[in-house]
């Protein structure tokens, strides 16, 4: 019998040696999509896309300040979970590697998948296809593993603020 709450269960805290090396990889997997030409800017799209389709909170709420700091304009932030339909606000480079990182994360079938390796590999070399593939494979790992940590999301002082000019 479990002597503890599960929902109050940090997955990541169980294992720290885990938890270390999966930020190692985070970091590696950065790196190399940074050496493969990957911008600031597009490496925060696929983490925050990737986090939308996953629906995690609380990667969604760090990666969205990431966003920020490398330059993600509110709109394209916005727009992001239809980014298909707002293809002038997206670079062919960003569409192919949100277009690859969606296959990659929900793999509903075989045939979608390469179709989308297929498309995407022709607005980005063979680094980019191979990074922008590792970028979501890793926030799909970190997704699930902040999920099952319930991992909270704090209200920013700017979220408090609001909060409280609402109550008044």
């Amino acid at each position: 019998m479990a002597e503890h709450d599960p929902l109050q269960f940090y997955l990541d805290k169980s294992n720290p040696e885990a938890w270390k090396a999966v930020g190692q990889l985070s970091k590696v997997v950065g790196d190399d999509a940074r050496a493969a030409g990957l911008s600031e800017e597009l490496i925060e799209l696929v983490n925050l896309r990737v986090s939308q389709l996953n629906g995690c909170a609380f990667c969604l709420d760090l990666h969205t300040r990431y966003a920020v700091k490398a330059g993600v304009s509110d709109q394209r932030r916005g727009t992001l979970s239809a980014w298909w339909e707002a293809e002038q606000l997206y670079t062919a480079q960003e569409r192919a590697a949100l277009l690859l990182a969606e296959k990659v994360t929900t793999i509903e079938d075989i045939e979608s998948v390469q179709a989308a390796q297929l498309i995407s590999s022709g607005d980005l070399t063979q680094e980019q296809y191979a990074a922008v593939q590792w970028l979501a494979m890793t926030m799909n790992l970190t997704n699930r593993i902040s999920i099952l940590s319930h991992h909270p999301v704090r209200p920013s002082a700017e979220t408090r603020l609001g909060k409280q000019r609402d109550q008044s």
